[in-house]
């Protein structure tokens, strides 16, 4: 579903890309922005991030195969790369393990295989030994496929519109075999997994079982009849509710262990049929699913402080966000922020994670955003 309509989206991601920030997601900016400092520089698609002890901190640089260290001086060092050149993601810290994810793609650049590992630290923070395999997360995929039986697409069109429907699109389909999984937070001796693939929240012990914790709910979107043409739809599909993936792209815990999500709103993840990212709220024992706050442009990550106030980054709204009577209010404004996290007060975040130039050098940046001498002090202290 997300890669048929890749191509619709790429013309207008580019431009939300080169836009400036307030253009592109149309927020207040605080009266008293939050100071933002660089950590590390010249990192290659900084998708993840996380706090660790004593001023450390972790980022992955997806693309690039490779898990890196910033220490409080602001030097780096690789603690793992990739065997393959698989993406290293979905980077989380607690007790001096680092837990992460690697996806491998086939030819045509779809994702291939998925598992969960985790590196062990010494008291000196360097690598104890060489990273672990947890589990494999493609294998439970393709033997559970947890949203299988969910229906994406346009629901009851009738037989005569679906059989104008250009060959490939996804006019109404199942859910597919995939796994993508995008971030990782440990609670309960269990990690939490938001799958981007699977549409799905896992949970995954220390020996390696895997359990559905929650499917995300389709995010339903009329389709105006200006979109259907340029995506080279009939006409009679205009107007109609297209039911798209809901795709998770973070999992945190907040107060009173439950689950804190983002997603993105498969499709277009620009705003033109919306802003459609979105945070839920999954209780963990139940499986039960609701939605906290809509309105965000393309919800990559989120953080959530002890006393449960949540922040968002806005890859494509150019800002990082905090969650006020169910939306996003702006708390700073950030070129393509691709991570946010809650560090002791006040934020790390990773910031330009993409370029609209492929040929540019690597611009991303692990950056600390400082609440405590803004007006925001005092919100989730």
């Amino acid at each position: 579903m997300r890669r048929a309509l890749t191509a619709a989206a790429a013309a207008a991601t580019a431009l939300l890309l080169a836009a400036t920030p307030a253009a592109a997601h149309g927020g207040k900016p605080s009266p008293r922005p939050p100071t933002i400092t660089d950590l590390a520089t010249d990192l290659v698609s900084p998708l993840s991030a996380a706090a660790g002890a004593h001023g450390t901190s972790y980022v992955t640089q997806n693309f690039a195969g490779l898990l890196t260290e910033v220490d409080r001086r602001g030097r780096t060092s690789v603690l793992h790369a990739s065997a393959n050149g698989e993406e290293v993601g979905g980077v989380s810290y607690r007790d001096r393990t680092l837990t992460f994810t690697e996806t491998s793609y086939d030819e045509q650049g779809n994702p291939a295989g998925s598992t969960l590992r985790t590196l062990r630290l010494d008291r000196h923070g360097d690598p104890a030994g060489p990273a672990r395999t947890v589990a494999d997360l493609r294998a439970y995929e393709n033997d559970r496929n947890p949203d299988g039986r969910v229906t994406y697409g346009f629901r009851n069109l009738p037989a005569s519109c679906l059989e104008q429907m250009p060959e490939g699109f996804p006019a109404e389909y199942t859910g597919i075999e995939d796994s993508h999984p995008y971030a990782t937070t440990r609670a309960w001796r269990t990690t939490m997994v938001a799958d981007a693939g699977m549409n799905a929240i896992l949970s995954v012990s220390d020996r390696g079982r895997i359990r559905t914790v929650a499917v995300l709910p389709p995010q339903p979107a009329v389709v105006p009849p200006e979109v259907v043409a340029a995506w080279g739809l009939p006409a009679c599909a205009g107007g109609r509710t297209y039911w798209f993936e809901s795709v998770p792209t973070d999992v945190e815990v907040g107060p009173w262990g439950q689950l804190y999500v983002t997603t993105l709103p498969g499709g277009p993840e620009d705003d033109s049929l919306g802003a459609r990212g979105a945070v839920y709220r999954v209780n963990p024992l139940t499986g039960s699913v609701r939605e906290v706050a809509d309105g965000f442009v393309s919800a990559t990550n989120l953080a959530v402080s002890p006393r449960g106030d949540v922040y968002v980054a806005e890859m494509f709204g150019g800002r990082l966000s905090q969650v006020k009577h169910g939306g996003p209010r702006t708390v700073v404004e950030v070129g393509a922020p691709g991570a946010v996290e809650w560090s002791d007060g006040d934020l790390l975040a990773t910031a330009d994670a993409f370029s609209p130039d492929p040929q540019a050098p690597p611009a991303g940046r692990l950056v600390e955003v400082d609440l405590t001498r803004s007006h925001w002090h005092g919100h989730g202290r």
